[in-house]
């Protein structure tokens, strides 16, 4: 299998890791946004999403449908479509959880940063196996970016 690859802004890079500062203790979440030609996908822009768990945003988000139709809706106005979701994991390293396999969608990526202590660090990107039974840990590529009068994250 060829490994996955996925290319972020330096803007978007930013964006999520203070999106993951700003919420810390809590877990934050977004959606991700740009352009992919099946091969290739760069993201260009976030939308921060609200993470309305009613299991506690300490260690769980959840991405409710009308949250998803407006990702979808701000994907578009950006020009872009949406190409997968971003997550904070507080106080543990950036690897998808048992949490994240049971609620992943295929054809996603998704991006995983730790927060230590309230200071992001690492940052990985994963894509759900075809028969769903794990993740495999894709290329996250920090690129330059490719549109600066664009804004990188829309707030919800």
């Amino acid at each position: 299998m060829t490994e996955r690859r996925l290319t972020i802004t330096r803007d978007v890079d930013a964006a999520i890791r203070a999106h993951g500062q700003e919420t810390y203790p809590h877990e934050c979440c977004g959606a991700l946004v740009g352009k992919s030609d099946g091969v290739a996908a760069v993201v260009n822009a976030i939308v921060m999403l609200p993470n309305t768990t009613d299991e506690g945003p300490r260690r769980r988000f959840l991405v409710r449908p009308s949250d998803y139709r407006e990702a979808e809706k701000q994907a578009a106005a950006l020009g872009g479509e949406l190409l997968g979701f971003y997550h904070s994991h507080p106080d543990h390293p950036a690897r998808p959880s048992q949490y994240d396999l049971d609620h992943a969608w295929p054809t996603f990526a998704y991006i995983i940063v730790a927060v230590a202590q309230g200071s992001a660090g690492d940052m990985t990107v994963w894509f759900l196996k075809e028969d769903r039974s794990s993740f495999d840990e894709g290329t996250l590529h920090h690129g330059e970016n490719t549109d600066s009068h664009s804004a990188p994250a829309v707030h919800r």
